[in-house]
């Protein structure tokens, strides 16, 4: 006897998804097409080539195409940003080498914060269960004294709260406390952050 069932039979051979439907016209870049392609031209030239040391002349290309940088940034020749309209950062903050801003939606960094060396802010993702592969985008807000330590994945909707601290190579698919030390993939809170006196 077999037992009835409104979904569809799990076969090996064939696919779930029908990418030939997938539809992303609804998305707005915040830009036109030219405008983004000139900003991936700038930024792949001038990042690379500029100097260690050179962050106010970074910090100025991305002011000019729509990025709130605030004053004494440190941004380093291999971060990237997708679309920099879409970014925020408070002042004195540092931003490591290859850091990745996946700015499909804002990415929003508070002041005194610290993102280290190959994190990556993803503001994108894909909703698995749509037979289309729909996109989705949700903002990412990183508070004011946060370090996110190196190779971290920060996933999208994410909040951050005020200096809390991430541990290195952790996945971060939920909101971290205020003051909190959390680490781990997925990334867990294991502790509350004490200062020295």
């Amino acid at each position: 006897m077999e037992l009835e069932s409104n979904s569809a039979p799990i076969t090996d051979d064939q696919p779930w998804v029908d990418l030939s439907q997938y539809n992303q016209s609804w998305y707005d870049r915040g830009r036109p097409g030219w405008y983004v392609l000139l900003w991936w031209l700038i930024q792949s030239v001038a990042f690379p080539l500029s100097l260690h040391n050179a962050n106010g002349f970074r910090c100025s290309l991305l002011r000019r195409f729509g990025a709130t940088i605030g004053k004494r940034v440190i941004i380093r020749p291999t971060a990237r940003f997708t679309y920099p309209w879409k970014v925020s950062i408070g002042d004195y903050s540092w931003i490591g080498d290859d850091v990745v801003f996946y700015s499909l939606e804002a990415i929003k960094i508070g002041s005194h914060s610290v993102i280290s060396q190959k994190c990556y802010l993803c503001t994108g993702s894909h909703d698995f269960k749509d037979k289309t592969f729909n996109l989705m985008v949700k903002p990412i807000v990183i508070g004011n004294g946060v370090w996110i330590a190196t190779d971290c994945f920060i996933a999208p909707g994410v909040e951050i709260g005020s200096n809390a601290v991430i541990g290195a190579r952790s996945s971060v698919f939920k909101d971290i406390p205020v003051a909190m030390v959390a680490f781990g993939s997925p990334c867990k809170v294991h502790y509350s952050r004490n200062m020295n006196p």
